[in-house]
């Protein structure tokens, strides 16, 4: 039998349910059917049929990572009945759908559930891209973990100190550690995060070495690993689908496939956050409404014109900001116009 306490189950998933449902973790979704983790082993499974009646959003879909109820079958597919209550879960903008008039629809896309920590996995080559890692690190904190940035292949950089102290002295409350899986530099300082029954995500692009770290913690082969080009670092995807692995450390790894482009979703306080000495600065601005334009007492103007505040950083900050509000709004009317169709089928 096996103990789901390993795979991170705990009270505060448990839920009021029927007797004869059997608690599980997703650790693979492959379309419509699922692999997941119970008491009895790793099985597959499907939703079940009443499930999808009771789907209001995006996010009620399960995910890997997620905890489930299921009726379980010895002889066949089991059937997921409930989804637990999430304590993270990371998110992204789906652009994919239909058009509605002259607007195409925004959606929510779950990646994972149920991580304490994400490892935001930067290579250091031609993959280190600033506005990359704010995006990782403001999607991070607004999932509710907590944000670790990995730097990969020190062994190939030299001068890889100073993209750590730039990190740090951007992200004090953020642990920045440069590793090479391929000598073992560094790895020693990812000791604190590999605990018995806590999960760890790993975000980042193709080719940056997340397939490598994973194989260097659990000092075992586990994930494949590909070669990169090395005229733009780039890499093919080892990782084509999310899956979760049980470490002989009793360590909990999301895999993830590689990601160079993620749309904000609802990450306003991650977006806050992620630019605190920004919104310090808003702050300071002579009239709450500035627009940071040609108003008098712009604490931002002066700050650009000082130094004080990076140009770039503020655009990146405007970007983000931007993005976010016009995924806030096309999800409002998608949701809308959801809530119009299932009046009308009713």
């Amino acid at each position: 039998m096996i103990n789901l306490n390993e795979y991170g189950w705990n009270i505060d998933y448990a839920e009021d349910v029927k007797q004869n449902l059997v608690p599980a973790r997703i650790v693979e979704v492959h379309r419509e059917l699922y692999k997941v983790i119970c008491e009895y082993g790793e099985i597959n499974a499907k939703l079940k049929g009443t499930f999808y009646k009771e789907i209001k959003f995006d996010d009620d879909i399960p995910v890997v990572g997620d905890f489930v109820y299921l009726q379980y079958n010895q002889y066949g597919d089991s059937l997921i009945a409930k989804l637990c209550k999430r304590k993270s879960k990371f998110s992204r903008t789906d652009f994919s759908g239909h058009a509605v008039g002259y607007v195409k629809t925004i959606h929510e896309q779950v990646v994972a559930a149920n991580f304490d920590y994400v490892f935001i996995v930067v290579s250091l080559n031609h993959d280190f891209n600033m506005n990359r890692i704010e995006r990782y690190i403001g999607a991070t904190i607004q999932s509710g973990a907590e944000p670790v940035i990995i730097l990969t292949k020190v062994d190939l950089n030299s001068d890889y100190e100073k993209y750590v102290n730039k990190l740090k002295s951007q992200y004090i409350n953020i642990d920045v550690i440069a590793i090479s899986s391929k000598t073992g530099f560094g790895l020693d300082l990812l000791e604190k995060y590999l605990n018995k029954g806590k999960t760890l995500i790993f975000l980042g692009s193709s080719g940056v070495g997340k397939s490598s770290l994973v194989n260097a913690i659990a000092s075992e082969e586990i994930m494949k690993v590909n070669s990169i080009r090395e005229d733009d670092s780039k890499g093919r995807h080892t990782t084509t689908h999310r899956q979760l692995i049980l470490l002989p450390s009793k360590t909990i790894i999301i895999d993830t496939p590689g990601m160079r482009e993620l749309g904000m979703w609802n990450a306003e306080d991650g977006i806050k956050k992620t630019f605190s000495e920004i919104e310090e600065l808003i702050d300071q601005c002579k009239f709450s409404d500035c627009a940071h334009k040609s108003e008098p007492g712009c604490a931002i103007k002066h700050a650009l014109k000082t130094g004080e505040l990076d140009e770039d950083r503020w655009k990146r900050y405007l970007q983000l900001t931007n993005e976010n509000i016009f995924g806030k709004q096309k999800s409002a009317y998608t949701k809308k116009e959801k809530l119009i169709n299932k009046i009308k089928n009713q």
